[in-house]
């Protein structure tokens, strides 16, 4: 017999790095800065790759 969850609840507690916090800046204005553009491409091919292969996994089954 399956279980049916109704309800999920999901608590994240983020820390920010200390500098962050003195500069009176929200965190994605703060970082909007920071990485080289190599650095966010190389991410960004990372996570297509994994999306990707998810996704060939997923249809495989």
């Amino acid at each position: 017999m399956p279980i049916e969850i109704r309800e999920l609840h999901i608590r994240v507690t983020v820390n920010q790095p200390e500098g962050a916090a003195a500069g009176g800046q929200s965190g994605t204005s703060a970082d909007a800065g920071t990485g080289s553009s190599g650095d966010k491409d190389a991410l960004v091919r990372q996570c297509a790759e994994e999306v990707l292969r998810i996704l060939r996994d997923e249809r495989e089954r």
